[in-house]
């Protein structure tokens, strides 16, 4: 048993906290064992927690993209005699795609810095910004396997192909569901306004946006650029 009686009346946020001699604290903690939530004494934040919490789910995510990465890798040269990325890829098209998605992040951005100073107008506008553009991105992205597949160059022509469209698709379902979660925000903010359980949420769907736009980067550097020059 510690040395240290612990009183769940008095300690219920300090595990682990070795309690200050009266009179020598510099934190937040001024009443006995009360813990304020802010500083040295207290738990952190809600606002941190969920951030932390939401990162752990980003990594987890990042780790599932990492394995089809390396499925792609693995895969890229096997095309059974079918077309190869240097001949089904349209670069111009994927640049679009790409100015369009780190477009609408920068746009989520603006809303973010709307948000944090309370402006409802421009917050809403930014969201609307970041959905259109990521509507123009997952629309080009449709089309892009749309004219594949009538070319006969779908998922199952090749493993080459089936990985690729794995890897792409992934990412499109992530942009499909971002959209979803744009959506359901702004009606948030529209009803709620700038309450603080929709700002976390809000960071919470910024920090998922701008993960998607480094995937992307990754995205396009190894499947669209590597596969056009190799």
């Amino acid at each position: 048993m510690s040395d240290i009686a612990v009183s769940p009346d008095t300690d219920p946020y300090r595990m682990g906290h070795q309690p200050r001699a009266k009179g020598h604290g510099h934190g937040h903690g001024h009443h006995g064992g009360d813990a304020t939530g802010h500083g040295e004494g207290g738990p952190a934040s809600k606002r941190t927690v969920v951030a932390y919490g939401f990162w752990i789910f980003l990594l987890s995510d990042i780790i599932m993209f990492s394995a089809f990465f390396a499925t792609y890798a693995v895969l890229v040269d096997a095309t059974a005699g079918g077309p190869s990325g240097r001949q089904l890829f349209e670069l111009p098209r994927v640049a679009i795609e790409t100015a369009c998605l780190l477009a609408s992040s920068f746009a989520c951005g603006l809303a973010m810095i709307a948000s944090q100073v309370r402006n409802h107008l421009w917050t809403q506008l930014a969201l609307l910004a970041t959905g259109v553009l990521g509507l123009v991105f997952l629309g080009l992205e449709l089309q892009e396997f749309a004219i594949m597949i009538d070319q006969g160059a779908g998922p199952t022509r090749s493993a080459f192909l089936s990985a690729f469209f794995a890897l792409v698709g992934l990412h499109g379902l992530h942009v499909f569901t971002g959209l979803l979660w744009l959506g359901t925000m702004m009606a948030q903010v529209a009803v709620k306004g700038f309450h603080p359980r929709i700002l976390r949420r809000l960071m919470c769907f910024s920090l998922f946006w701008h993960a998607l736009d480094i995937i992307w980067v990754a995205l396009f550097t190894v499947v669209y650029l590597i596969g056009t020059t190799s």
